[in-house]
């Protein structure tokens, strides 16, 4: 039963990040950015072919490989995750990281491209979407997790087990 609500709250996070990119299609595609917050925030649509900062411009395969074998990776060691209440911040992560690596995925798969739209002007921090933040949020507290809350034994249900 748990994991029927964690697919589901991946679903539901899913479908926020794909609904965001299509209002942001709809409502900015081929329009000069809508400033939120004057000269700080603005929504402003871009088509990112690349990665992270646009490096790597239009290596769809290798994204869909990575994304593949991330959430491959991330999906077993969510399986081996003891089913106690301190692992429940990593199963968090787990969620965030998966609704925003898919939700990224499908846009490459369908659009051949990421929809981007949220702009921080002050830094000129590159353009972002809802499956970004999951995805950058997740993995901060993620480090933060393994830095400070967690203990190496912590980690030991990843460990191979020995046959005897």
């Amino acid at each position: 039963m748990k994991q029927i609500k964690v697919f589901a709250a991946i679903a539901i996070f899913l479908a926020a990040d794909q609904i965001s990119k299509a209002a942001a299609v709809m409502s900015l595609k081929g329009r000069e950015g809508i400033s939120i917050l004057k000269d700080i925030f603005e929504l402003q649509y871009v088509e990112n072919r690349g990665a992270a900062f646009g490096i790597l411009q239009n290596q769809q395969w290798l994204f869909f490989v990575i994304t593949v074998l991330a959430v491959a990776l991330l999906t077993f060691a969510y399986s081996k995750l003891p089913d106690e209440k301190k692992y429940r911040p990593l199963r968090f992560c787990y969620v965030f990281l998966c609704a925003g690596a898919v939700g990224n995925l499908i846009d490459r798969i369908f659009r051949g491209y990421v929809v981007d739209f949220f702009y921080f002007k002050p830094i000129n921090f590159p353009v972002f979407n809802v499956a970004d933040i999951y995805v950058t949020v997740s993995l901060a507290v993620l480090f933060f997790l393994i830095l400070v809350y967690y203990k190496e034994d912590d980690f030991a249900f990843l460990e191979k087990r020995k046959q005897g």
